[in-house]
């Protein structure tokens, strides 16, 4: 008897201590209510209707660590159906957190709905913003910065402090007057300024001179790459998107639209103010905004000309991204080396080659990608997934490579099988600058080119080595860009241009990636909160 009362005494300890180990052992939870509503702003000193986020333009940055538990509580009091899109978050088997049209239905006008997210084996520099129409036109964007576990070590000394700066071009139009340029087919217009944190010459960082700052910088802009600079300072590059990078140092970097980079800036210099300039590239004409480095017990205002922005045009870009590496000896989440995954010796399942297309579809302006112009159905994909709703889309409608022929309206899906490893070509035939963002996944972007691509020009162009991983690429004029990328995460995943009036006429697709196994360990199930629409209502 006493002997059983003792095995019921340790197995009952055993479970309490289960129980502790177990609550210790999850991950922290970060709770955000927002209530997003019009309201007033003057950016360029005209009053237009913003989106403000708890009354705020910009957003309120979110300042969390790996692996930490975010949940959003948003709450619609604009007049139109609303999602937010967390730019770069990977959302680990998780796509129905990633709030777009084709893994969610709309926040109804005045009703609120809760994101559930984890900043799963993450570190760095990231932002958000409304994914639905033109809305993030009028703002509701912000900073999402992922800072690094304290047992793991990241390449550099630790900062003084980290600043948040969130650069976009700008528009006096309102929003829903810029949707209609769009969609009655007329071009859409150049912005009419650029702001840094929602101001084109005001916004002040105060510093203390001798000390080391890290700027985490994000485009948010909606058409136009930036240029960023501080003057009288140089910039040492240390993470771009997640990554950490050689540090290289830059007087001023391009950063085109939907990227994220992250500087270190001693401040050497003597003490007064000094101008922060970020200015558009390859438009004109050039848009300049400055914001003021204000030195703690600074007595003389910024003053000279602003930091010339560079001479250089595409080529020059082009040469300048190459530069960007990676640490492959510095950890990033994990406490492994990033260079211990050999990206460059891993046979590649799939090579898909995308090439962007302006076309008239009856009688309509669209963009296109290999000839087929995106359409939002009333369900998403992932809800038509689940529930097996037939009709919604097709597989592979869209091809592997270009063809020839007109282009069409479609629900492109391209489907892929979970952990494939796949090569992507983006091939831009038109005169402007793309930028191409992946949700769900980081890749490497290996490779830049003039001209067309062909399976040639890999052992010539390709960085198989060091290339970083990021979420976002550009590809230059009349060019291409390579990236490789491990599809492992299970979901439905948004491929789409990161210039929004190119995304809403019709330049996107999704990437289904499969298999045929109903796991927790490969994808969650649905949300006990999802919210239900089109056929998936009914």
């Amino acid at each position: 008897m006493r002997q059983a009362i003792l095995l019921h005494f340790f197995l009952g300890f055993l479970a309490c201590l289960n129980t502790v180990s177990y609550v210790e052992a999850e991950d922290p939870y970060v709770f955000l209510n927002w209530v997003v509503e019009y309201g007033d702003i003057s950016p360029l000193d005209i009053k237009q209707r913003g989106i403000l986020i708890n009354g705020q333009f910009p957003g309120p940055t979110i300042n969390v660590i790996t692996n930490d538990n975010v949940v959003v509580n948003v709450e619609n009091k604009l007049d139109e159906p609303l999602l937010f899109t967390w730019n770069g978050i990977k959302q680990r088997k998780a796509s129905w957190q990633d709030g777009v049209l084709g893994t969610n239905c709309p926040i109804p006008p005045n009703s609120n709905w809760t994101y559930r997210m984890q900043m799963k084996d993450q570190i760095g520099t990231y932002n958000y913003f409304p994914s639905t129409l033109l809305h993030r036109a009028a703002g509701g964007f912000g900073g999402l910065n992922i800072l690094a576990r304290s047992v793991i070590s990241v390449p550099y000394p630790k900062p003084y402090e980290e600043l948040t700066v969130l650069v976009s071009d700008w528009w006096k139009k309102d929003h829903k007057d810029l949707q209609k340029i769009l969609d009655s087919g007329s071009p859409f217009p150049l912005p009419d300024g650029i702001l840094i944190n929602g101001k084109p010459h005001s916004t002040s960082f105060p510093v203390v001179p001798g000390q080391t700052y890290l700027f985490r910088v994000s485009n948010v802009g909606m058409t136009t790459s930036i240029n960023f600079r501080i003057q009288n300072h140089k910039l040492l590059l240390v993470e771009v998107e997640g990554s950490h990078t050689m540090q290289e140092v830059y007087d001023s970097l391009d950063i085109h639209v939907g990227q994220s980079s992250s500087f270190l800036v001693t401040l050497h210099s003597d003490p007064k103010d000094y101008f922060i300039v970020a200015s558009s590239r390859f438009i004109k004409p050039v848009l300049t905004a400055s914001a003021i480095l204000n030195y703690q017990g600074s007595k003389n205002a910024a003053s000279g000309t602003l930091p010339n922005a560079p001479i250089f045009q595409f080529h020059g870009s082009m040469k300048q991204a190459r530069s960007i590496r990676w640490n492959l000896t510095a950890n990033a989440a994990r406490p492994n080396p990033q260079g211990s995954f050999h990206y460059g010796m891993i046979n590649v399942t799939r090579t898909i080659v995308l090439e962007n297309t302006a076309a008239v579809i009856d009688g309509k302006f669209r963009y296109a990608i290999n000839k087929v112009s995106y359409v939002n159905p009333d369900t998403p994909l992932k809800l038509a997934d689940y529930f097996n709703i037939p009709g919604v889309y097709t597989l592979n409608t869209t091809k592997d490579t270009p063809p020839v022929g007109p282009a069409v309206l479609g629900t492109a899906v391209v489907g892929t099988t979970l952990h494939d490893f796949a090569e992507i070509v983006f091939q831009n035939s038109e005169s402007s600058l793309q930028s191409w963002h992946l949700d769900g996944n980081d890749f490497w972007s290996v490779g830049f080119g003039s001209g067309k691509w062909n399976s040639t020009l890999r052992r010539r162009f390709y960085n198989l080595n060091d290339a970083t991983t990021r979420h976002t690429v550009q590809v230059y004029p009349f060019s291409w860009s390579a990236i490789l990328v491990s599809l492992d995460n299970k979901g439905i995943w948004n491929l789409r241009s990161a210039n929004w009036p190119r995304r809403y006429l019709g330049q996107e697709l999704y990437v289904r990636v499969w298999n045929d196994e109903p796991s927790p360990f490969t994808e969650y199930g649905i949300p006990d909160n999802v919210l239900l629409c089109g056929k998936a209502k009914k």
